[in-house]
C-alpha cells in the first residue's frame, strides 16, 4: 500500500509540473499584448515600457517561469493585471461558488443518474427502461444554455419559484444559499445524470450476467439484495471514474451556466481574465483546475479497491 501511495504521489507531482509549464507557455501564446489593453488610450513607449516593467512582462520568459513557481510554491499566485487586486483573494472568493455548485450538481447527477441506471437495467425491456433511456436522451441532446434559459423564463421570471440571477454565500443565510445554487445545480446536474445512466445500466447489465450474480439468486436472496449488494456495488467501478472526471471538469466548464445564472465563480473570473489578457489569473485557474484534477483521480484510484474487493491498489484484478 505504502509503495502504491507513493507511486502515485511521485506521478501525480510529475503531472502537475508538466502542467505548469503547458499552462506558463500556453498563456504566453494567447494573442494580444496585455500591456496594450492596459494602457488603454495612453498608449506611448514609454508607458508601455513602465506596464512591462511593473509586471515583470519585459524579462526573459525563462526567469518569467522561475518567479511564477517560486511564488506559487509559497502559495503567492501574484497580482491581477487587470484589477490590482491579489489572485489568491479572487480565488477565496470565486472557488467556493463555483464548488458548491459542481458538488451538488454531482449530488444530483449521482442521485438521478445511478437511480435511473439501475431501475433500465433491472428492468429491461419494461417501460421503465424505455421511460430512462428517453431521459438520458434528453439529458445529453439539450444544451445547457437553452436549458437554462428556459428554466429562467419558467421558474425564475413566470412562476417566480427561484431567483433568476445572484449568489448569497453560504456563510451569511444557508437557505438562500440554496436558493439561488438549487436551479444552477439541477440544469448542470441533469446532463450528467445521462451520462452517468447510461454507464450505470450498461455495467449493472454486465453484473447481472455473472457468475456471482447467479450463485446469489440460486442461494434464494432477495432480489434487491443481490441488486444492492453484488450487482451495484461491482458496478460503480465506471461510476466512481466517471464521476471524478466530470467533477474535474466542472470546476473549470461550468462557465456557461454561471454566466446565464450570474453566479461569481470561476466562469466569469476566467472570461474577463482572457478578454483583458490577465496572466496571473489565467494562470491560475489552470494551475487550480490541473490539481483538481489530479488530487481527483488520485483520489479515484484509491477508492477502487474499497468499492470492489477483486481490486487491489496495483490496479491488478485478482
Amino acid at each position: 500500500m505504502r509503495s502504491y501511495l507513493l507511486n502515485r504521489a511521485w506521478q501525480s507531482l510529475v503531472t502537475l509540473v508538466l502542467a505548469t509549464v503547458v499552462v506558463f507557455l500556453g498563456v504566453r501564446a494567447l494573442p494580444g499584448d496585455p500591456a496594450l489593453a492596459l494602457a488603454g488610450e495612453d498608449r506611448t513607449p514609454e508607458a508601455l515600457a513602465a506596464i512591462r516593467e511593473r509586471y515583470g512582462l519585459d524579462q526573459p520568459l525563462p526567469l518569467q517561469f522561475w518567479h511564477f513557481v517560486s511564488n506559487a510554491a509559497h502559495g503567492d499566485l501574484g497580482t491581477s493585471v487587470r484589477t490590482g487586486q491579489s489572485v489568491n483573494d479572487m480565488l477565496r472568493t470565486a472557488l467556493p461558488v463555483t464548488l458548491e455548485l459542481s458538488l451538488l450538481a454531482i449530488a444530483i447527477a449521482v442521485v438521478l443518474g445511478v437511480g435511473a441506471g439501475v431501475v433500465a437495467a433491472v428492468r429491461r425491456g419494461r417501460p421503465a427502461e424505455w421511460v430512462a433511456n428517453a431521459f438520458a436522451l434528453l439529458g445529453l441532446s439539450v444544451p445547457h444554455f437553452w436549458l437554462g434559459l428556459i428554466a429562467i423564463l419558467y421558474l425564475s421570471v413566470a412562476t417566480g419559484l427561484f431567483p433568476a440571477s445572484g449568489f448569497v454565500p453560504l456563510g451569511e443565510d444557508p437557505v438562500s444559499n440554496l436558493h439561488h445554487v438549487i436551479l444552477p445545480a439541477l440544469i448542470l446536474g441533469t446532463g450528467l445524470s445521462a451520462v452517468i445512466m447510461r454507464q450505470t445500466r450498461s455495467s449493472m447489465l454486465d453484473s447481472l450476467s455473472t457468475d456471482y450474480v447467479r450463485t446469489a439468486e440460486a442461494k434464494g436472496l432477495r432480489p434487491s439484495v443481490v441488486v444492492r449488494r453484488h450487482a451495484l456495488r461491482n458496478s460503480l467501478i465506471v461510476v466512481v471514474t466517471i464521476v471524478g472526471l466530470q467533477l474535474g471538469g466542472l470546476i473549470s466548464g461550468a462557465v456557461v451556466t454561471e454566466q446565464i445564472f450570474g453566479l461569481p465563480g470561476f466562469g466569469k473570473m476566467t472570461i474577463d481574465a482572457v478578454f483583458q489578457r490577465d496572466y496571473p489569473v489565467i494562470q491560475a485557474v489552470v494551475l487550480v483546475t490541473a490539481t483538481a484534477y489530479i488530487v481527483i483521480n488520485f483520489a479515484v484510484d484509491l477508492l477502487y479497491s474499497i468499492i470492489d474487493p477483486r481490486v487491489r491498489v496495483t490496479g491488478e484484478a485478482s
